[in-house]
This record gives C-alpha cells, structure tokens and sequence, in this order.
C-alpha cells in the first residue's frame, strides 16, 4: 500500500507542481484584445507599440448609470477594459448604486473580492457553502472581503447615492448575477426545472422571465 501511495504522488507530482499561477516572466505584458485569449492569458501586444497611455485607466472616475432595474452598475477595471493588468492577476471595479439600489446576489468564480465604501451607506452581505450569513452596514471608509465563489450582494440603505471601489485578485473575476443567470438565460432554463427549484408555479416563474 505504501508503495502504490508514493507511485500516485511521483505522477501527480507534475500536475501539482503546475496548479498555481506561474510568476511571470516579463515585465509586462499587454494584452492584444484582438487575439484569441491562451489558457489564462491574452497574447502580449508588441512591446515597440506600447506606450505610457497603456498603463493608465480613468473608466473608474465615471459615474455608472443606475437608471435599471436593480438601481446599480458595475464599473469593470479588468484586463478586458484594461489591457495593461494581463498575467498581473488583479483588477477593480466601480460600484454605483442609488438610493435603495442593490448590486444583487452573484458570485465571482475566479477571485476573491474586497471593497472599501467611497460614499453612501451599505449593507453589505454573503452566504457560506454552510448556509451562514454574514452582513454589515458600512459608512465611507470601512472595507469587506467577499471569500472566493461565495454569494453575496451590496444594498444601499442610505438616503444618497453610494459608490463602491472593489480589488480582484485576477484579472478577470468573472461573474455569475444569481437571477439572469436563472431567469434570463439564453436558451432558457426549463420552466419546470425553476418552478419545482423555488417551489413555485410556472405562471410565477413566466411573470419573472418577463421582466428581464
């Protein structure tokens, strides 16, 4: 038994070796958005191109449009708005949210998240894979952190606008939106599937589809 346990290791040795990110091995690197992206990375741009406007990005200075639904709008800093952070693994958001707006329950797949309020006054909140909420009401100043993949949100309980600045530790979080993702997808989920889900009746699960 012993033997056949240091057999597994010696070949999975390789694998384990390769499961983190590897450091990189430029400068910098980037990204040509034109391309087809690698494995985790974009090609680099050609570094005789490459410019000082390259390593700077003012998209967090504008002020998102709340005029929706959830009364919220994201703000991305990632690599695919921001070439400059390809293979670095980090990116940030902004967050605008109006009065009684919510940033509703999602989840980012491929980074942990933390945030620190600019303005306004948010309740900020997330799930556990063991079912415990965890949730504070923060003032300008105050950070949180979101653990990796759990669902959370971001409501503003205040009587002004809030603004949210958020860091990533990838390049491109990812994000899953709990109800388009549900309701909105394309081709869409079997009615029947979300109506035996939430313990609801179809007509119910049609009048939400409607409003997305």
């Amino acid at each position: 038994m012993a033997a056949l346990l240091w057999m597994v290791v010696f070949l999975l040795a390789p694998f384990l070796s390769n499961a983190a990110d590897p450091d990189p091995l430029l400068d910098f690197c980037i990204a040509d958005l034109n391309s087809s992206p690698t494995f985790a990375n974009f090609p680099c741009k050609p570094t005789s191109s490459v410019t000082s406007e390259d390593f700077f990005f003012d998209g967090l200075m504008k002020e998102g449009n709340t005029s929706n639904m959830f009364g919220s709008k994201v703000t991305p800093g990632n690599v695919l708005t921001f070439p400059a952070l390809n293979m670095l693994g980090l990116s940030m958001n902004r967050l605008d949210i109006a009065p009684n707006g919510l940033n509703p329950p999602h989840t980012h797949p491929r980074s942990t998240e933390s945030g620190v309020v600019i303005s306004g006054k948010v309740l900020v909140g997330f799930v556990t894979t063991g079912n415990v909420f965890y949730s504070k009401v923060l003032v300008p100043g105050q950070m949180f952190v979101i653990p990796r993949g759990l669902v959370h949100f971001e409501k503003n309980v205040g009587d002004n606008k809030a603004v949210i600045i958020t860091a990533f530790n990838s390049q491109n979080p990812g994000v899953v939106v709990v109800p388009t993702t549900l309701f909105d997808a394309q081709p869409s989920i079997p009615d029947d599937v979300l109506a035996q889900t939430f313990q609801i009746d179809s007509s119910v699960v049609h009048e939400i589809e409607s409003k997305f």
